[in-house]
């Protein structure tokens, strides 16, 4: 989602909520690529994610839990519990994961901020923006199955051989 906020200097509209690489977002990409790589049908724990990946704790159940809240992931309950994707692989796209992510952010977005120059108004921010803009269509591109066909010929091993992404 995008939100326009007006510009102080010329009054047009400015898209807000500037993409960031943080950890929380690479951690968030990579343990949803690792249930799409490694769970298919089956639960994945956040326990297995963090010893395959590395990815602390205190960074992936949060992310998790803000995952499955819109809709990317479904969270599964009980002793055989953990992580599936929401939707299949080919369904998911990186730009959906970086948009929930987004909503976690905390700090200012600097577009919006009121001060600066003519050519930071008029010249540099709006190229930002049109530049992120870009990006995101990029990041909408690509799907979680698109990252697992590079992962299985990058011969990561992982379960997708057991796995068709497709619903009757």
């Amino acid at each position: 989602m995008t939100i326009r906020q007006p510009d102080p200097e010329n009054g047009a509209a400015v898209r807000a909520n500037m993409i960031r690489l943080t950890k929380k977002l690479l951690f968030a990409i990579e343990a949803v690529l690792d249930i799409a790589y490694n769970g298919g049908h089956t639960p994945v724990r956040s326990s297995e994610i963090t010893e395959r990946q590395g990815i602390p704790r205190r960074y992936l159940e949060p992310v998790l839990q803000e995952l499955v809240r819109h809709k990317i992931l479904l969270g599964i309950r009980g002793p055989s519990g953990g992580y599936r994707l929401a939707r299949e692989r080919r369904r998911i796209s990186l730009g959906d994961i970086v948009r929930t992510l987004r909503g976690l952010e905390t700090a200012e977005d600097p577009i919006v901020d009121p001060a600066g120059s003519a050519l930071g108004h008029q010249i540099v921010r709006p190229l930002w923006l049109d530049l992120q803009e870009e990006m995101m269509k990029r990041l909408d591109s690509l799907t979680l199955e698109d990252l697992c066909g590079r992962a299985h010929r990058a011969g990561i091993s992982g379960r997708t051989a057991e796995y068709t992404d497709f619903e009757i």
